[in-house]
């Protein structure tokens, strides 16, 4: 794997800093497997993308400030050009 294939820019204005006021306010990326359109919506409307039989896996992990430092093997040299903060 070369870790350069997940080095992208992201602008920070697109990056949620809060969260919504509203429970359920959160935006919602929906693909469309049969025609591949994808379209904006809202997770308050997860429900009519759902089907019987379909499972949703919720992930209930929170994200803290943190800053991982690290070196090269075998060059010894500082790992990565990204810092979170």
């Amino acid at each position: 794997m070369d870790v350069t294939d997940f080095d992208f820019e992201l602008p920070e204005e697109l990056i949620a800093q809060d969260p919504p006021p509203e429970r359920g306010g959160s935006r919602l990326l929906v693909l469309d497997r049969g025609t591949g359109i994808v379209r904006d919506a809202m997770f308050a409307d997860i429900g009519r993308y759902l089907s019987t039989g379909d499972l949703l896996v919720l992930n209930t992990t929170r994200v803290f400030p943190a800053r991982l430092i690290g070196r090269r093997d075998p060059t010894g040299g500082a790992g990565g050009r990204h810092r979170a903060t």
